[in-house]
């Protein structure tokens, strides 16, 4: 651990969308699989729940913080490879390799100024490459699962190669996100099971360290029109204020959004945060707001969609 530099009491409305958050008790950047491996054996040697972050998005912290180690991994190396010797042709096929730390974004614009297509659809989309893999991010006609090749994947120590479909992805959820889940629900057991702190077991999820995406050969120029277009539309349904993105996965044949919006729901507040005039599926973060003023926003958006349409909103952004 020598290597790494823990901080102690790190506050983590510092590094989330939603600007919201308590002290985690300890933090640390990571650069490179040797730090995570390093704090993940330091967290467990003291019995201490650890979390990985990368660009904070769909992401909310409680106010009392994290009792244990969150690590932010910052490693953004990309390149782009041709899988043709034609590879300036119209139609030439490529492929992107990028770490898990690079802005999603900023990686797309990147690759699309050089003439390469299959990820225009991401122009704007918030988050981190590693946390889009994590969770099948997707807007605008595209999403990881149809342009993910593999990944490569720390397990309990080991570094791990896994083809797309090994990720068993789902609308907005992967097999990575139902064993967090998983692994957070057998936590909340043994925790109320047992007051000693020596007694818990602290599971971890297989982390995504870098990915390959598929490309093909375009036009810069008409890449970047459309990808102009999709940013002119994602700024009108953006509300001002810091946010999550959406709060609520889409039901099936549903707009979540239109959904909070048909209850009367938009503009409501409490404290800080409020449901967006705009679009009810972003609650924002008016300056100040804690995470029970979310929270309860969240609990009135999901009852009153329960009572109304007699539809159960299933969260998309993740509770820490």
């Amino acid at each position: 651990m020598n290597l790494l530099h823990i901080i102690e009491n790190e506050m983590l409305a510092k590094h989330t969308a939603w600007r919201i958050g308590g002290p985690a008790r300890y933090y640390a950047k990571a650069t490179t699989i040797e730090d995570l491996r390093a704090g993940l054996e330091w967290a467990e040697q003291r019995n201490l729940p650890f979390f990985l972050i990368g660009g904070g998005t769909n992401l909310l912290v409680r106010d009392t913080g994290f009792p244990g180690l969150v690590m932010h991994y910052v490693n953004r190396t990309w390149r782009v490879t041709s899988e043709t010797l034609q590879h300036e042709t119209l139609g030439a096929t490529g492929t992107l390799y990028v770490e898990a730390g690079a802005p999603m974004a900023g990686t797309v614009r990147r690759i699309a100024a050089q003439g390469w297509a299959g990820l225009e659809w991401a122009e704007g989309l918030p988050g981190a490459v590693g946390g889009a893999v994590y969770g099948n991010a997707g807007c605008y006609g595209g999403d990881i699962a149809s342009t993910l090749i593999r990944a490569w994947v720390l397990v309990n120590d080991q570094l791990e190669e896994w083809p797309v479909q090994q990720f068993a992805y789902g609308y907005r959820t992967s097999l990575l996100k139902r064993l967090e889940l998983e692994n957070e629900r057998l936590h909340q057991i043994e925790t109320t099971k047992s007051t000693s702190q020596t007694s818990k077991i602290y599971r971890r999820a297989p982390i995504v360290l870098a990915a390959e995406f598929k490309l093909v050969r375009a036009d810069p120029a008409d890449l970047a029109e459309k990808m102009a277009a999709i940013a002119t539309e994602r700024k009108g349904k953006t509300p001002w204020g810091s946010s999550c993105g959406s709060v609520f996965k889409n039901p099936p044949g549903q707009s979540a959004g239109r959904l909070i919006e048909q209850t009367g729901l938009k503009g409501a507040r409490c404290g800080a945060a409020e449901i967006s005039q705009r679009h009810g599926n972003y609650i924002v973060n008016m300056g100040g707001a804690r995470s029970d003023d979310v929270l309860h926003l969240i609990e009135m958006a999901r009852s009153a969609v329960l009572r109304q349409f007699e539809i159960e909103l299933e969260l998309e952004v993740r509770i820490l």
